[in-house]
């Protein structure tokens, strides 16, 4: 029972308070805020995971835009050849990526 009532002396119940504050500081942070979406690489934590979902919206996002983008421009070149075939490739990738 001594034994009992010497852990709980204020000493220790302060040393174990600033055990458990110096471990909540110690934190990675969420994301790599200095870094543009496609180059971030770690996610920490519940905001971490959030800011990951929200990269990759805008990364998935991009990746369509630009293939839209690219269509459409490879549709006037395969219009101004008279391209069928290139033509009909090009609507399908737009109707397929353009929103």
């Amino acid at each position: 029972m001594l034994h009992l009532k010497a852990m709980f002396k204020p000493h220790y119940l302060y040393f174990l308070v600033l055990a458990i504050t110096g471990c909540t500081s110690a934190q990675a942070p969420a994301y790599q805020e200095d870094r543009a979406p496609e180059n971030r690489t770690e996610y920490n934590g519940l905001r971490g995971v959030v800011q990951q979902q929200r990269d990759q919206n805008y990364l998935m996002s991009k990746t369509l835009s630009e293939k839209c983008n690219n269509a459409k421009v490879d549709l006037v070149v395969a219009q101004s050849q008279d391209n069928k075939e290139d033509m009909a490739t090009q609507k399908r990738i737009i109707n397929e990526t353009c929103r």
